[in-house]
């Protein structure tokens, strides 16, 4: 069964809105609330997740399409004007982690919380936002593999092809899944953040071999690389963590703050 799906989902007032864009706000907002539940755990206010990604969000989506151009450079240098078109695709993750890393790095300096803390929080839900928002590359056709005989396999341009989205995405969730409950049990510092780079190095290492449209340095495929420097930095963040066993950061001044806040009430109260 061949998949042809209109990539644009409606229009206002005659601008076209992308499934692709829908999805991945989706997977924003819904990855956000178990990022959310957590910092509240941890003695952050509610919105602390918001500051955060006001900041962050930005910065990684540009730092995506800034990755995405630059290894497609013969195309944009050529059609310059299409460098900014993120509404018909073109974020590269690595290139969003990365940068998005960078300005969460200076969050967390300006607001003297260790970045590993915050790293340790934030990426089950950025896996998991990933792996929802793979979903935007079956609405746009891409990023599926080469010729299959599979079952499963998806059919685009009359090609029967690996519906790579769909393993990316899947193995994103189980990490997201494995993520969580591994957290109840072993909450210490930077074993969150060790895991999500091994596990995901791993999972597109494989799921990028099997991609037509990945992005290349030389005769080498970028993804493949990044991937394997994802392992070795999560597996000597891990092998770190397992010696220092440090416990995770909690906001100890917002739970005082709340604490004076409730005895303040109960003062007026009387």
């Amino acid at each position: 069964m061949e998949f042809n799906i209109n990539p644009v989902a409606f229009r206002i007032f005659g601008v076209e809105i992308y499934w692709y864009a829908i999805i991945i706000v989706t997977g924003i907002i819904i990855a956000a609330q178990f990022a959310k539940k957590e910092f509240v755990k941890r003695g952050f206010d509610d919105d602390f997740i918001y500051d955060i990604l006001f900041v962050v969000l930005p910065i990684g989506i540009l730092g995506a399409r800034f990755w995405y151009v630059l290894f497609e450079w013969d195309y944009y240098g050529a059609n310059p004007s299409q460098i900014l078109n993120f509404r018909a695709g073109g974020l590269a993750i690595h290139g969003g982690i990365l940068f998005g890393s960078i300005a969460l790095f200076i969050y967390a300096k300006k607001k003297q919380i260790p970045i590993i803390d915050l790293m340790d929080v934030m990426v089950p839900s950025l896996v998991l936002a990933q792996g929802i928002g793979r979903w935007g590359n079956f609405a746009n056709s891409e990023a599926h593999g080469g010729p299959t005989n599979l079952p499963w396999g998806i059919v685009i341009d009359g090609v029967k092809v690996h519906p790579t989205f769909l393993y990316e995405s899947l193995g994103d969730v189980l990490i997201f899944l494995f993520l969580i409950n591994y957290r109840k049990k072993n909450p210490s510092k930077g074993k969150q953040t060790a895991i999500y780079f091994m596990a995901y190095g791993v999972l597109r290492f494989f799921v990028e071999g099997l991609r037509t449209d990945s992005l290349y340095i030389g005769s080498l495929r970028t993804a493949q690389l990044v991937s394997i420097v994802y392992f070795i930095l999560g597996l000597g963040l891990f092998i770190w963590a397992m010696k220092k066993n440090l416990p995770p950061y909690y906001n100890k001044i917002s739970k005082d703050n709340k604490e004076a806040g409730k005895k303040d009430r109960i003062v007026k109260f009387k």
